[in-house]
């Protein structure tokens, strides 16, 4: 067997131009998902110890850096099959960026900011070679890899520099490159979304997507459990634990409603518009899940009669309220599914103003009576519509098969002899 015909050895091949691509994610791709489980439960931690508007928007900020750094990796592996032994080594690399830049976010108002920038600006130069190495082996002919590793390879120059210049200035370099990453997506004539070769495998996209999102939903779950650990659940009484148990089943909902709606589905097609919104979707959605996963640590801090944390039901209804005006807008960019039928709309916005009318309420009712409030926001999204598919579809069903008897009933009728 030739060395070319061995996944060890094949070289990197655009998906267009591979006889068999398939959707599916590979394990190095799975494998470098995993240390993003610890840099968003440690934006979770920033945010928690954090609840300002100051607060907020660095959390916010650093999680769109770390979504793009991830997301710009997840395009380059949907554009080329890449499975040799160099690509490997090379992803190892970027996971070690990655790591830097996970343990440089508790320590982010000082020194370590110059860690985040330089994980950040090698991250970003490791994706400039990926693409520069295609084009080296010949795999890329277009100006799509010459393009996009120049692009990048800039980029990692901004970032870098910012790692060295005094604040408030480091940050306003940084995050004007942040927004130039976009920019050279979307920029009309000139974007890499203008080229034909620019066009993602979209079901592996959507099957990354789904993966990084039970991640951040299940950052929930690890704020619930340390939480209430670290208080000691001996320590509490049956209302805590009562709490407890709702927020583990409010982020079972909200895995819930993503999935059925939204999670693993393709864009309905390939137009620049809805792409760009199916892409932005996604990263409002998952910053407004980690909102949530946060806000429901609260559970654990409070009984029944108590006024819930309001810094908490803050971020809590304000990220319900965004989650699920995003998941409307992922719906509506994605292809048709049965379940759009009974998710329509209305009952996302219903969802939207219970959550806007629980952030006004909470501070002057007991906890029980926000969570129900809270609760019924999020329920809603689910119990509507399979209360409204099961009704449908079982009136159909009904009215088909009456219509099936009476074909029947037609077919068999007897004939009359003349």
């Amino acid at each position: 067997m030739a060395l070319d015909n061995h996944p060890m050895w094949r070289a990197p091949q655009h998906h267009m131009d591979a006889e068999h691509a398939h959707d599916h994610v590979h394990w190095v791709e799975l494998f470098y998902d995993l240390i993003h489980v610890v840099i968003i439960f440690l934006l979770g931690n920033y945010l928690s110890h954090h609840l300002t508007v100051e607060g907020f928007f660095i959390f916010a900020g650093l999680f769109t850096a770390v979504w793009f750094a991830w997301a710009d990796s997840s395009v380059f592996n949907s554009l080329y099959v890449s499975t040799d032994f160099k690509h490997r080594l090379i992803m190892s690399s970027q996971i070690i960026t990655a790591m830097v830049m996970a343990a440089s976010i508790p320590h982010i108002h000082d020194k370590g900011w110059m860690f985040f920038a330089l994980g950040y600006a090698a991250n970003r130069a490791i994706t400039a070679f990926l693409y520069h190495r295609t084009e080296r082996l010949g795999v890329e002919e277009s100006i799509l890899s010459r393009k996009t590793s120049r692009n990048f390879a800039l980029l990692a120059l901004v970032f870098a520099i910012s790692a060295f210049i005094p604040a408030p200035y480091s940050y306003m370099l940084f995050a004007a490159g942040i927004v130039t990453i976009q920019l050279q997506y979307m920029l009309p004539k000139v974007g890499l979304l203008e080229l034909d070769r620019f066009l993602p495998r979209l079901g592996h996209m959507s099957e990354r997507f789904a993966l990084l999102m039970l991640i951040v939903v299940g950052e929930g779950f690890f704020k619930l459990v340390v939480t209430l650990s670290e208080k000691g659940i001996y320590k509490t009484n049956y209302e805590v634990l009562s709490n407890f148990m709702f927020g583990g089943i409010s982020v079972f909902v909200l895995c819930w409603i993503y999935f059925d709606f939204a999670g693993n589905g393709k864009p309905k097609d390939t137009k620049k518009s809805t792409l760009v919104s199916w892409w932005l979707g996604h990263l409002v959605l998952m910053l407004c899940a980690i909102m949530v996963g946060v806000a429901l640590a609260g559970e654990v801090k409070v009984g029944f009669w108590d006024p819930y944390p309001y810094k908490y039901a803050v971020i809590g209804c304000l990220g319900l309220a965004g989650y699920l005006m995003a998941l409307l807008w992922i719906q509506y960019n994605i292809e048709h599914r049965v379940a759009h039928r009974f998710a329509t709309a209305k009952i996302r916005m219903l969802g939207v103003a219970l959550a806007l009318i629980t952030l006004f309420v909470v501070p002057h009712v007991p906890a029980l009576v926000g969570n129900l409030l809270w609760g019924s926001a999020l329920i809603s999204q689910i119990a509507i519509p399979l209360t409204r598919a099961y009704l449908t579809l079982s009136k159909e069903e009904a009215t088909s098969a009456e219509q099936e008897e009476a074909v029947q009933a037609c077919v068999t009728l007897p004939q009359n002899d003349d």
